[in-house]
């Protein structure tokens, strides 16, 4: 018995092997996209970049989607409140916050920007009290207090010199959907009745849609160079299909905590990426910022992912 049970735990590690690095492959993806914007950003329009990046990317996924009986399967008989509740989940998250995020890194250094959107799950805490009737925990509240500390330090004198102030409106914007649209997608996933990646496929089609005739009607029409086609097609393939389908299948073998540790690699890696190829050097008291929010906000989403897994648990007795 126990020699026939042996290839069985292997194989079982190595899947579990297999998920986290793909996982981790995915942050890398992720991280590099603050790079890559960086550098299309000087001589695409911020919303026709965002807006090409994830029309080509939803179409890949729609394809994906519909090759797929299962998926198309989940589509069928679905509420009109479902519709609703993905159209505005598109809408948030795509539209406004991917919007957005493209025009901040127009004005902000990659780091200031990475800074500022990882705050989204102590602000997300926050919201979860007078929205979902969740209350943070007293070492949660410590937590948010640090992470807040830890973001004042950073910009440290708060004088803001040489430091773009609609960048920083547009950043928190940013933020402030970005959180928003965390809060929605947890309402829509945690039924989970359908595939994330349908989800994600059909929200993201949705967005797109407004940030191109967003686009349209507030940017100028430009003729793109091939490198900057090169940027889109990458961001868009790999950076959201793939990465997209890749993080969804680790999702499938990992649990909901190695998930969160995985993605809460994505800020070192951004602050790396930056100083390598964007030449944004943090000095000393900016790195201690940066520490001591990257470990509160770990700490955050470590908490919390375990909460909803303990209340799954004891709902399934």
């Amino acid at each position: 018995m126990e020699i026939s049970n042996l290839p069985i735990q292997q194989d079982s590690k190595r899947t579990r092997i297999i998920a986290i690095v793909q996982a981790l492959f995915v942050t890398v993806l992720w991280s590099s996209s603050f790079v890559i914007i960086k550098f299309g950003l000087e001589e695409i329009p911020p919303l026709t970049y965002a807006g090409l990046r994830y029309s080509i990317a939803s179409i890949i996924l729609l394809g994906i989607i519909f090759s797929q009986p299962k998926m198309r399967a989940s589509l069928r008989n679905r509420s009109r409140r479902w519709w609703v509740m993905l159209f505005l989940y598109g809408c948030i998250y795509i539209a406004i916050t991917q919007g957005t995020q493209f025009l901040a890194l127009l004005y902000l250094p990659a780091i200031t920007f990475s800074l500022i959107l990882n705050l989204t799950p102590i602000i997300v805490l926050i919201f979860a009290v007078p929205w979902l009737g969740e209350r943070p925990s007293k070492l949660e509240t410590i937590l948010i207090i640090l992470g807040i500390f830890g973001v004042i330090l950073y910009f440290l004198p708060l004088d803001f010199v040489g430091v773009s102030i609609l960048g920083l409106f547009v950043a928190i914007m940013s933020l402030l959907a970005n959180s928003g649209s965390a809060i929605v997608g947890r309402a829509i996933n945690r039924v989970r009745d359908t595939p994330t990646l349908v989800v994600t496929g059909i929200m993201m089609s949705i967005g797109s849609i407004f940030l191109m005739l967003f686009s349209l009607v507030l940017e100028p029409q430009v003729s793109l160079s091939p490198i900057s086609w090169f940027y889109i097609l990458w961001l868009a393939i790999f950076n959201t299909a793939l990465a997209f389908a890749l993080w969804n299948r680790s999702m499938r073998i990992l649990r909901a905590i190695d998930m969160t540790l995985i993605n809460s690699t994505m800020m070192p890696q951004i602050v790396i990426l930056s100083i390598v190829f964007l030449g944004e050097v943090p000095d000393f008291i900016d790195w201690i910022g940066l520490i001591i929010l990257a470990i509160s906000v770990t700490a955050v989403q470590y908490l919390q992912t375990k909460r909803v897994e303990s209340v799954s648990k004891d709902n399934s007795l």
